[in-house]
């Protein structure tokens, strides 16, 4: 009788837990329903609103001079409200971009909540930090261990593993910067080129030949020269990294940057930073680009037959032209923006004059 008992039990227990589990499956459904209606209703309030505020800042030609900026500033707060908050994961998705279907395949790399994307930029930012570090450490040696160790002639092995770190170092760049796009952060589109191109002209460096003794010196000049625009290039990656980033947190708390926003390839900082940052930018630019016209004549005097060496020239020429006109712009927009500031600060001060 005890064992008809238990199997009675079990069975009622066993239907008992059916009855629950289809309670829950219709409860967790219609809660599922509701929430998909919500967000349906949320995601086109936010279409038709982000829609609005493009609408009116393409409009904004027709105020006149005295409202046009303080109807700017309120735009754009507007659109950083929407863009840099939970309302942009109810905005349609930006599709992957061929670099990244290419690495990764057709996968989604948008997160959806905010703090997850946080942590992307953040880890891009120390990512920044910890390779303007090493941009500047391996050279360095390269260029100490060529005259203590190597009888000024550096080994071919210990060239190609530096160029193999490089394209390394530019893919990583290029992958993260374009998973950042991909969820909400604005990066200025030549550095994403930029990258690209510095990828291509490591992938090139790697086939080209290091030779060695006899006249190693007058040989490996191109290399000792790229290795010192690399010391150059890690010198002001450390600065545009301190001075932007500060630049960058006031910017949020003024609601005329997102969070979402990254400081790289920007030169963006405090006047007195600039004083320090552009100089260092436009020497870099300016050696960077003779480095390559230097390896174009290399090649054209018959020092250096290999293709590698002009490709390589006129990708660092390319690079450097196409970082002076980015810098530019943006030194531009900065005088810009001072002298909109100005204008808004005379209007202020006129009626306390009258």
């Amino acid at each position: 009788m005890s064992g008809d008992g238990d199997a009675r039990g079990l069975e009622a227990a066993a239907s008992a837990a059916a009855e629950a589990a289809r309670e829950l499956r219709e409860a967790a459904a219609a809660l599922v329903a509701t929430r998909a209606a919500e967000e349906d209703a949320l995601r086109r309030r936010a279409v038709a609103l982000d829609a609005d505020v493009r609408r009116l800042q393409g409009s904004l030609h027709a105020l006149d001079s005295s409202t046009i900026d303080k109807v700017e500033e309120e735009l754009e707060r507007a659109r950083v409200a929407i863009t840099d908050s939970d309302v942009a994961s109810f905005l349609p998705s930006k599709r992957n971009g061929k670099f990244l279907k290419t690495f990764l395949g057709p996968v989604n790399v948008r997160v959806a909540r905010k703090e997850d994307k946080l942590k992307i930029k953040d880890e891009y930012n120390n990512y920044r930090d910890r390779t303007a570090y090493k941009f500047l450490l391996f050279p360095s040696i390269l260029l100490l261990l060529r005259w203590w160790i190597w009888d000024g002639c550096l080994p071919a092995l210990a060239v190609q593993i530096y160029q193999a770190w490089l394209l390394y170092l530019y893919t990583s760049f290029a992958l993260r910067e374009n998973v950042l796009i991909a969820n909400g952060s604005d990066i200025r589109p030549w550095w994403i080129y930029h990258h690209y191109l510095a990828m291509l002209m490591a992938l090139i460096s790697l086939t080209w030949e290091i030779k060695g003794q006899p006249d190693c010196s007058s040989k490996q000049r191109g290399v000792q020269l790229f290795l010192r625009w690399a010391i150059m290039q890690g010198i002001a990656m450390h600065l545009q990294n301190r001075y932007q980033r500060q630049r960058l947190r006031t910017r949020i708390a003024l609601g005329k940057a997102k969070r979402m926003d990254v400081v790289a390839g920007e030169t963006a900082g405090v006047e007195g930073q600039l004083l320090l940052l552009y100089p260092v930018l436009f020497i870099l630019q300016g050696f960077e680009a003779y480095v390559g016209v230097l390896l174009l004549q290399t090649a054209l005097h018959g020092l250096a037959s290999q293709w590698q060496v002009v490709v390589c020239g006129i990708l660092l020429v390319v690079m450097a032209v196409g970082n002076f006109v980015n810098t530019m712009e943006t030194l531009l927009l900065k005088l810009r923006f001072k002298a909109k500031m100005k204008r808004a600060k005379n209007r202020q001060d006129r009626p306390h004059q009258n």
